[in-house]
């Protein structure tokens, strides 16, 4: 069990940087799903009601994440940005 004063990590997925496709997104779900099952107890976020509430601060603050690196946020979001939001949800403090 961890310290309550330690945060969690986010999941720990593999091959993240090549995320074009539906089935990429579904590996990383996938992926994320094992790392969650192998380690629940470090994950920021382990349970769903955690987890949707991070995924919903995540995506409000997609704009500033984009912004912070000198870009914008897609008009149109890709797999790779749907893969993106779901591992930092897992993470989101």
């Amino acid at each position: 069990m961890r310290n309550p004063l330690e945060t969690g990590r986010s999941a720990e997925v593999g091959e993240f940087d090549q995320i074009a496709s539906h089935d990429d997104a579904a590996r990383v779900v996938d992926e994320m799903l094992s790392d969650l099952r192998q380690h629940p107890d470090e994950w920021e976020n382990p349970t769903l009601e955690h987890f949707l509430d991070a995924l919903s601060a995540s995506l409000s603050a997609l704009p500033y994440l984009y912004a912070n690196q000198g870009g914008s946020l897609p008009d149109l979001p890709t797999w790779k940005l749907l893969a993106d939001v779901l591992v930092m949800a897992s993470g989101y403090e």
